[in-house]
């Protein structure tokens, strides 16, 4: 059996930024390609807290290895 995560993140890791890439499902409007935000974020304190936020907010939840 396949497992299909509708909403999942890769994060591309350096030493002063991670970009992180989240894809989304279609939404309701018709639309039929998956959803795609890329963002960058600060390897601070402050910057990982909102990488956390940001993908809080596009609904990712779940971590894969």
């Amino acid at each position: 059996m396949d497992i299909v995560v509708e909403r999942c993140a890769g994060l591309d890791v350096h030493r002063d930024t991670v970009v992180a890439t989240v894809r989304i499902p279609p939404d309701t409007s018709g639309r039929k390609r998956r959803g795609q935000h890329t963002q960058t974020f600060a390897t601070t304190t402050a910057g990982t807290t909102a990488l956390g936020d940001w993908l809080a907010e596009h609904r990712v939840t779940e971590g894969r290895d």
